[in-house]
């Protein structure tokens, strides 16, 4: 029997599909400045390290493993970090690579943004200075 070829990877959802969900839009926006979004933490540093999962599970109002799903999500599509610190992972956005998206969203509107309007709108707005 002869090897086949590999067969390449399928590429997976694009950015603007990511961010199609109002909860994950919530959470990068939260964490755009999350001293004014979450309590002080006991064991890490909100802007250093992140926000711990639990918090933002609260705060959207869902259960842990929906929540995770979200944050699964958002890391895989590079748009924020995960560090684990003890028993628990913290977020933070990565924006670099939130900015890159954007870009990338710009220089291609037929493509994303007239299936999903509103999320180039939605880039745009997740891309502005932090205010820390």
């Amino acid at each position: 029997m002869a090897d086949s070829p590999p067969r390449s990877r399928p590429a997976g959802p694009s950015t603007t599909k990511q961010l199609a969900n109002a909860n994950r839009l919530l959470i990068l926006e939260w964490l755009r400045d999350p001293v004014a979004n979450f309590p002080p933490q006991q064991d890490s540093d909100l802007v250093r390290d992140g926000v711990c999962s639990l918090f933002i599970a609260d705060k959207l109002g869902v259960s842990q493993p929906t929540c995770g799903e979200h944050l699964k999500i958002l890391s895989r599509a590079g748009l924020i970090q995960g560090t684990k610190i003890k028993q628990w992972v913290f977020y933070r956005r990565d924006e670099d690579r939130i900015a890159g998206a954007k870009e990338r969203s710009n220089s291609a509107p037929g493509r994303d943004s007239a299936s999903l309007p509103g999320c180039a709108t939605a880039l745009s707005c997740l891309c502005a200075a932090r205010s820390s």
